[in-house]
């Protein structure tokens, strides 16, 4: 199947902004687009996956093997025209040193013709030597175009076009002007999520608009058909068992970090998923088990706090033994109180510590935990016992009691504490890392 890989030589440089412009283009014109983000990520996917009206895959090397990378890969393209790939930072930015978890190495591993998103603010004949030093950097890679981005107008296009088509062999592919329609707010994890944008999807379609006009699409799917087909047993087929439980998730403004491939993982183990909203709803609905992902509680905190019956009878069900697995935004809602920019509100009241925000990250980045004998879900005695994760948390829990129970020890990353994560309470499991379903650590069969 035709798929592209969209990088950049930076950070910030408008990538996102730009492939859920695409990917929506692409969607209005009939065609089926499979969108992938790289790397541990919830916001993004998020966009994408609205833009592109199908699940964003993350693809990760830190937590997934190149064959699990591969099969996701695979599996998730099955159906769709085209495979639109949203690199990480830089094209060759990455953690170790060989470059070997990097944009490069993903797109050389998935075979994928590259497309450039270069900010060209401030750039004229320097944009040359930016294009050729990529492309000797790494020959093996097919860097085959490039979109100019935050172009200051007519006679500045001109120019980088110029210079493009004199020194170098790449292909224009779109010159984006800068335009307030293409920016999305930001905060301090990033994009705000679309899942809190009553709008989102004008501001998508306003996107698309631009793009249309600026971008060559047909070009850009004539790269992406250059891409090698895929073979046909590339992707193994999943063994789905008939439903026998049902995990109620949190899905609203507050509540939206999944991953789509754990959820499938959970639906496959045999769950049937209900989502609810801590906002609005005013009781859970009939469940065996209960989800809390990630999100921003601190920016719904009022309403959170003014849903008194929901935070009940989601205290009720952890104190009756109900099975619960919250992550991030999960574990905070499920502490005593949330203190942000100077407001306290209530919560759940399950976890007995406040959770405060703070001005800088708490924990950031890929972490490391073993599980304790406290853990509370049983897996085989072939898995491995290290967990390979990440946390993003600007929040930290204060007036913590001793003798809690904890279901990891943290190897890297900070966790709760810089030693532990994982709060263990009944059969509770609340932790600041977000886990990955994977061959490694199969969660979601285990939960």
């Amino acid at each position: 199947m035709a798929h592209l890989y969209l990088s950049a030589a930076h950070k910030s440089s408008g990538k996102t902004t730009l492939t859920l412009g695409i990917c929506a283009a692409l969607r209005e014109r009939g065609m089926v687009v499979q969108p992938f983000k790289k790397g541990p990520d919830y916001i993004d996917p998020l966009w994408l996956s609205q833009a592109a009206g199908r699940s964003c895959r993350n693809l990760d090397f830190y937590t997934m093997t190149p064959a699990e990378i591969g099969d996701l890969f695979a599996r998730s393209r099955r159906g769709a025209d085209v495979g639109l790939i949203e690199g990480k930072k830089g094209l060759y930015d990455g953690l170790a040193l060989d470059g070997s978890n990097s944009n490069a190495a993903l797109a050389a591993m998935l075979e994928a013709p590259i497309v450039l998103v270069l900010d060209s603010q401030g750039m004229t004949r320097g944009i040359a030597p930016l294009i050729l030093g990529y492309q000797a950097f790494d020959p093996s890679l097919r860097i085959l175009g490039v979109i100019l981005n935050k172009v200051g107008g007519s006679r500045h296009e001109h120019k980088l076009r110029q210079v493009i088509e004199h020194y170098t062999d790449v292909r224009v592919l779109g010159s984006v002007h800068r335009d307030a329609a293409l920016r999305i707010d930001e905060r301090h994890l990033g994009l705000v999520p679309s899942n809190e944008l009553a709008g989102s999807g004008r501001q998508i379609s306003r996107m698309a608009e631009l793009l249309r006009q600026q971008v060559d699409l047909d070009g850009l799917l004539a790269l992406a058909a250059t891409a090698p087909a895929a073979s046909p047993s590339a992707a193994a087929a999943v063994d789905r068992k008939p439903p026998d439980v049902t995990i109620a998730y949190a899905k609203d403004a507050a509540f939206g970090f999944y991953y789509a491939d754990d959820l499938d993982a959970l639906a496959a183990a045999g769950a049937r998923l209900v989502p609810f909203s801590p906002i609005r709803d005013r009781g859970l609905p009939a469940c065996d088990g209960l989800f809390l992902g990630g999100g921003f509680p601190e920016t719904h905190m009022a309403a959170l706090e003014a849903n008194a019956s929901m935070r009940a009878e989601v205290a009720g069900f952890v104190q009756r033994g109900g099975p619960v697995y919250a992550e991030c935004g999960g574990l905070m809602y499920l502490c005593n109180d949330l203190t942000w920019k100077g407001n306290t509100r209530k919560l759940c009241g399950v976890i007995p510590a406040s959770v405060a925000m703070h001005d800088k990250p708490q924990g950031r980045g890929y972490v490391k935990l073993r599980k304790t004998r406290d853990h509370p879900w049983p897996g085989p005695a072939s898995e491995t016992q290290v967990i390979q994760a990440h946390e993003f948390h600007y929040s930290a829990l204060d007036a913590v009691p001793d003798g809690l129970q904890f279901g990891y020890t943290v190897e890297r990353g900070f966790g709760l504490d810089g030693r532990h994560d994982g709060i263990v309470y009944r059969n509770l499991l609340a932790s600041y890392t977000h886990l990955r379903n994977t061959t490694a650590h199969a969660w979601a069969e285990h939960f």
